[in-house]
């Protein structure tokens, strides 16, 4: 009897392990578009290391109802890659404090918000969010990734770091959501679930990056410098507007017969394979 595959991924998710050396370059100073700018990145990334555990957590939950031989390397795949993810950020999050700013801190409520959230929710739920932060990384990532210039300007090796942080979120933005579609299905209950959460979750996300960025930025003792966070607004929302690219897809989610791969951005991957393999 033939039978339906549970991923509709077009593309293989590998584990990479990549190293990335921030010595010698300034949390404030990095980004090109100033540091309201830069500090939005740096507060992202505060989110991750923990992040990235609780995204693997929720899925392995529901491992065991994956079927699919490509599902299943898909998921080994993802867990792999979120690994590598929370490793390198770690990283990153050391560079920032080392340069004064609180990171640790803020990751230990990263870490407090979590355990409230498991203890608090069901595993499905926790699934739900999963998905939801999933869907909006990778539509991040597409908004990095069809415009490069976002960097344009920026020390070479954290553009890599960003770069392949984002082209791995749009190797594996399905993963997640095909384990929730092998666990719940696609029906009415399950639809609901999904967005609900994603709502509630979008919500909660900026509302703790906004509270970072301030965080950052209060350190530098620039929180009420209006030229910078007109630089930012217009980063965000204008020119090259890294945002507001997303709101179409964020609506996306919404539907009923929503799938990640809707949007088919696999060229980024695909380039960046071609950049990675060539010589020199």
């Amino acid at each position: 009897m033939e039978t339906t595959s549970q991923s509709l991924s077009p593309n293989p998710v590998v584990q990479r392990d990549v190293h990335f050396d921030l010595s010698g370059l300034t949390p404030a100073t990095w980004h090109p578009y100033g540091t309201h700018v830069g500090h939005f990145m740096n507060a992202l990334s505060i989110f991750f290391p923990e992040g990235e555990k609780f995204f693997i957590n929720s899925v392995r939950h529901y491992q065991h109802k994956v079927t699919d031989p490509k599902l299943q390397d898909e998921v080994k795949g993802f867990i792999g890659q979120e690994a590598m993810h929370g490793r390198e950020h770690r990283v990153y999050n050391a560079w920032l404090e080392q340069h004064g700013y609180p990171a640790a801190r803020l990751e230990r409520f990263v870490i407090k918000f979590l355990n409230f959230v498991t203890r608090t929710t069901t595993a499905g739920q926790r699934l739900g969010a999963t998905i939801a932060l999933e869907h909006l990384t990778a539509i991040m990532a597409e908004s990095l990734l069809s415009k490069l210039d976002h960097f344009k300007g920026a020390d070479p090796r954290i553009v890599a770091l960003w770069r392949w942080h984002a082209i791995e979120e749009t190797e594996h933005k399905a993963v997640a959501f095909d384990v929730y579609r092998a666990a719940f299905g696609s029906g009415l209950l399950a639809w609901l679930q999904r967005v609900i959460v994603f709502f509630v979750t979008s919500i909660e996300f900026w509302i703790m990056v906004g509270i970072y960025h301030w965080q950052l930025v209060k350190k530098d003792g620039i929180q009420w410098q209006l030229s910078g966070w007109w630089q930012l607004f217009k980063f965000l929302w204008i020119t090259p507007g890294a945002l507001r690219v997303t709101v179409l897809p964020w609506l996306a989610y919404f539907r009923p017969g929503f799938h990640p791969w809707d949007q088919d951005n696999r060229q980024h991957v695909e380039q960046w394979k071609l950049e990675q393999a060539a010589p020199g």
